[in-house]
Formats: structure tokens, sequence, C-alpha cells
């Protein structure tokens, strides 16, 4: 099977460390995030992947080839011109998944998580989504918006009270997402946007005439490594 990490960003939480280094390779434990989960694709099945570069880019690539990819074949998609963002970044590396029919995955290289993917592949398989999007309980500031059958209906920041409703429902249930989609490549031919853009402006643009779901991750192990602090907490989670 096949999957994307995103390893583009600037990573400006994490300074000073990515004054010098991308956050893909920020160290928990003497493996890199980007190892870590690369590896933990590895585990499920995943091992044909592709990671979009932008900061920092000489310094992946010498770490995937250091590495042997660490179980995986390896392809990159070069940003290095501009950071396209979740959705810019993956549409630039589109052509990666052409010819499959099977689902794909993208992830964040900045989070770490025992979420169980065989599970979340098998709940997408039995949904018939366009996509399926891992979400949890915690508390955040941006939260998708989905009814009691976990079907995307909307956005909200909850900071700035912006609310995006694109699909009707009696009921609304707020859901942080973790960063990690399992997408029918039928999504891709649907993108309508172009450049610069997120995944989430992708969704909220198709989820009124397609499904796409949610799935609880539960009670995994799941950390945002996104700030120094969490290095450590990420460290105790992650031995």
């Amino acid at each position: 099977m096949k999957a994307m990490i995103l390893a583009a960003g600037l990573g400006t939480r994490l300074k000073p460390f990515t004054d010098n280094h991308p956050k893909a390779l920020a160290m928990v434990n003497g493996k890199s995030l980007l190892q870590r989960n690369v590896e933990y694709l590895v585990q499920h099945g995943f091992t044909s992947i592709i990671i979009n570069v932008h900061h920092f880019a000489d310094q992946i690539i010498s770490a995937i080839e250091a590495g042997n990819g660490w179980g995986a074949t390896i392809s990159i998609s070069d940003e290095t011109n501009e950071v396209l963002e979740t959705g810019g970044g993956l549409k630039k590396a589109a052509s990666f998944f052409e010819g499959d029919n099977d689902p794909f995955l993208l992830m964040n290289v900045d989070i770490l998580t025992d979420l169980n993917l065989f599970e979340m592949l098998k709940f997408h398989h039995s949904q018939n989504s366009l996509a399926t999007l891992a979400v949890s309980k915690r508390e955040t500031s941006r939260y998708f918006l989905f009814d009691k059958q976990m079907v995307l209906c909307g956005w909200e920041n909850t900071k700035t009270g912006e609310q995006k409703l694109k699909r009707d429902a009696k009921e609304l249930h707020r859901n942080a997402f973790s960063g990690i989609h399992i997408i029918n490549p039928n999504l891709l031919k649907l993108i309508q946007q172009q450049g610069k853009f997120s995944m989430v402006d992708v969704y909220l643009d198709l989820c009124s005439k397609y499904q796409i779901k949610g799935f609880d991750q539960g009670d995994c192990q799941f950390i945002d490594v996104g700030k120094p602090e969490s290095i450590q907490l990420a460290e105790y989670m992650f031995p």
C-alpha cells in the first residue's frame, strides 16, 4: 500500500531547532520523527511512501539515504521552490498514486501515535467513504463538525467564532483532527484548488456531495510534537 508523509513545513513552533534543521528530523529517544513514522507505516503494510520536502530538504534526503528508507521504498516530492501546505502538497504528488484503486494514507510528520491503522482501514472500507479522518475529543481551537453518524458536515474555529457548515444535520459534534487521512484515490480528480491550500478546504468543498467520515481513534497514544516542550512528553510516551 502507498502513503504520503507531509514533511515540508517550516516548523516555526519548534524553534530554535528548526533554525538549522527540518522538523521531520527532531529526535525522540534517538529516532527522528520521520524515521518513527516511516517505521510505523511499514508495520501497517504501507511500504511505498512519498515524502514532500521544502525546509532543509537536503537534510531529509540525506537521512532517508543513510537509513536505507527504514524498510520502505521512498520517493521525494520536491517543494523547495514553494511550500504548498497539505492540499497543495498532495496535489503535486498525485501522480504517485495514479493507477491505484486501493486507498492511500496521508499523515503529518510531526505527530506520533500507536493508532491501529488496520482497524482504520477496515472502517474505511466498510463505509465506502471518499476519505476517512482520524479524530478524537481532545481540546483544540479548530474542529471538524460531524453528524451522529460521523459524516463530515463542517468546520469551526472556537477562538474566532468562524463556522463553515456544508451539510445539514440535526446535531453537530466537534472532533479534533489528528492529521491522519485514509483517502480514496478518486478524490484526487475532484480537487479544484490550485497552488497552496489546505486539505481542510478540500474536504469542506466535497463533503456536501460526497461522504467523508470521522474515525474515532479512541484511547490510543497520540501527541502533536510541534513544540520543544512536547519532545520530552513524546519521549515518555514513545520509549
